[in-house]
């Protein structure tokens, strides 16, 4: 964005006129009503009555109508303003909040730069919306001009806009500034640590949130429900269901259980880390559940492959009157996907917008084009791709070329392959997914081509990693390689596995390995270590038997983990509860919940 705020005239806000004007006689208006509207058209009706009654030009009531404009009508809210001829901080603090909540969050940028050039000082309240603005945007360089400001007018140790500058820099990627800002802290601020747990949740680091939120206890902060939310949230980024659950106790012993959201974060936090019974359980005890509950529940069967329980309770939702959104269509379409309901889950998608008002998104689109590809009607998600009313993104076209290598077409594959690259060039996965499909089909030719072409552009392959939680300490394990202090261990227990299955029909499937110059024990050899083998021989070693073994990997699990995985559930009489990238496997006697179609 052009527009810059460094250069202009800076001092601090010295009053709030309109704060006086409010204090004195109420104005003859049924200002309550404000708070029950529920729309644009209700609020108008309002202004309108508000205009009858020669109270167009009222700064407290005008301030109520633009606070009470939802984010999806912030052009209305700007000519609100635009009636107020000398707007105060409060009002252009007001302003600004609305933008950022709203699709264009940058917008509040312009309204701090016009209230600096008109002369009115910022508060306190002022930079923690800017800065969630820029955060939200990701604009950094403005987020950083925002820090300037706050620091040149004394806010930036302010107790509501520091947490936000830690939150500003770590959305923006920033996260070790993030840090540092944090380390200057007295610690004793639990809005500060709320702000570094979060940003260290979705920055994928879910290990250092969990640090910070033992530090927190450490030191006697109480935690607020904001800090359980991000919690929750580590947990369920690494599948650590033990330390979930402590989580979950210790939410019930600090009274923070009556907060649906952390209700809602603990549906999700089981459901991710395998024990849909857990989900359901608190599911059913809530007392007050509303469109994120739901949706929650909806997801989670989901992604236990229960999706006809999943459409079910999205019926039982709309019966109880609750509105769907966005994620409750992303859930129901998943649902649809993983049981084969091609159909109902394309009746779905065409009902968000006509029938329930939700504008389907790139996610929606991705859904559909995963139930389409899974179904086998390949050349028809290819036209649903190129007939979109939006730009797609790589991640639908990979979606369907994952879909062509599980069905052999190799041709569209290449074609899908090529619209990859239009797009991004740099993930390994794809140029792996297209030579795998060339060499099944003897194109050697172009298996070079791409293998050149994949060292060229310098795209480099994600490495397999599995997790598995015992004793609440979470242990990661990579494809292949001896990093973890009981590798050695885990590797000679895959070896006993193997031999102990081989009676019982195991057989490498050694038809993915694609290597001209690789003999057959090679290709065996080159699958038998990979991460989800070791973290389930782990398992077998430090848990005793009986014990359910759950783990968690980054990528989709290869049909021959997958075949090895259903025999170990049964030789060793152990469920195996198998996150992957895509969905859970429950792998029990035998057989996965699966189907074996993933």
């Amino acid at each position: 964005m052009s527009t810059s705020f460094a250069a202009s005239p800076l001092s601090p806000a010295k009053s709030r006129p309109n704060e006086a004007i409010a204090k004195g006689t109420p104005p003859p208006f049924p200002l309550s009503l404000l708070s029950n509207c529920t729309s644009l058209r209700q609020l108008q009706q309002l202004h309108a009555l508000a205009i009858k009654s020669g109270l167009q030009h009222h700064p407290p009531l005008l301030t109520k109508l633009i606070t009470s404009c939802p984010p999806s009508a912030m052009d209305y809210a700007r000519r609100l303003f635009d009636q107020i001829p000398d707007p105060d901080v409060v009002l252009f603090n007001t302003l600004s909040r609305g933008y950022s909540r709203s699709d264009d969050p940058i917008q509040s940028v312009a309204v701090f730069v016009r209230m600096v050039d008109a002369g009115v000082g910022p508060d306190d309240y002022s930079f923690p919306t800017l800065l969630k603005a820029c955060a939200s945007a990701k604009a950094l360089e403005e987020g950083r001009q925002a820090h300037g400001a706050a620091v040149k007018l004394g806010f930036a140790d302010n107790v509501y806009v520091l947490p936000t500058v830690i939150s500003m820099y770590a959305e923006c990627g920033e996260l070790n500034v993030a840090r540092a800002l944090f380390a200057r802290t007295d610690g004793r601020c639990v809005v500060s640590y709320n702000s570094m747990i979060t940003a260290c949740v979705r920055s994928s680091r879910p290990s250092e949130a969990l640090a910070l939120f033992r530090e927190l206890q450490a030191k006697g902060l109480g935690p607020t429900d904001v800090t359980m939310l991000s919690v929750l949230s580590s947990c369920a980024l690494l599948g650590a269901l033990e330390l979930g659950k402590w989580i979950h106790e210790y939410v019930r012993k600090n009274g923070l259980g009556s907060f649906v959201k952390v209700n809602t974060a603990l549906i999700d936090m089981y459901a991710k880390c395998g024990s849909l019974e857990d989900a359901i359980g608190v599911f059913d005890d809530m007392g007050s559940k509303d469109t994120q509950a739901w949706s929650a529940m909806i997801v989670a069967y989901a992604i236990h492959g229960y999706g006809s329980k999943g459409i079910s309770l999205f019926e039982e939702m709309l019966e109880e009157g609750i509105k769907p959104d966005g994620v409750t269509f992303l859930g129901v379409l998943y649902a649809c996907s993983h049981s084969g309901k091609v159909e109902e889950g394309l009746g779905y998608l065409r009902s968000m917008r006509g029938r329930h008002g939700v504008v389907p998104g790139i996610k929606h689109y991705g859904c559909a084009v995963d139930l389409l590809a899974r179904a086998g009607r390949l050349h028809e998600a290819y036209e649903f791709i190129d007939g979109l009313p939006m730009q797609p993104t790589p991640i639908l076209w990979r979606t369907l070329l994952s879909a062509c290598g599980g069905h052999g077409d190799v041709d569209l594959g290449k074609r899908a392959f090529e619209r990859i690259l239009e797009l991004d060039d740099t993930h390994g996965g794809d140029y792996v997914i297209i030579s795998n499909m060339c060499a099944s089909d003897g194109r050697w030719e172009d298996v070079k081509r791409i293998r050149q072409l994949m060292s060229e552009r310098r795209a480099v392959k994600v490495p397999g990693c599995s997790s598995i939680e015992v004793d609440n300490t979470v242990h990661e394990f990579f494809s292949g390689d001896g990093k973890h202090p009981q590798s050695e261990a885990a590797h000679r227990m895959v070896d006993e596995v193997v031999e102990r299955l081989k009676p019982v029909g195991y057989v490498p499937d050694t038809s993915r390995v694609f290597h001209v110059d690789m003999g057959e024990e090679e290709k065996e050899a080159s699958l038998r270590y990979h991460s989800e083998k070791l973290a389930i021989a782990f398992g077998l070693i430090n848990t005793p038997p009986g014990t359910t073994i759950r783990v968690v990997k980054n990528l989709r699990v290869c049909g021959d983990c997958h075949s090895m995985a259903k025999l170990v559930s049964m030789a060793f009489d152990r469920e195996i509860v198998l996150r992957d990238l895509n969905r859970f496997h429950h792998f029990k006697d035998g057989s996965c919940s699966c189907g074996d179609f993933w």
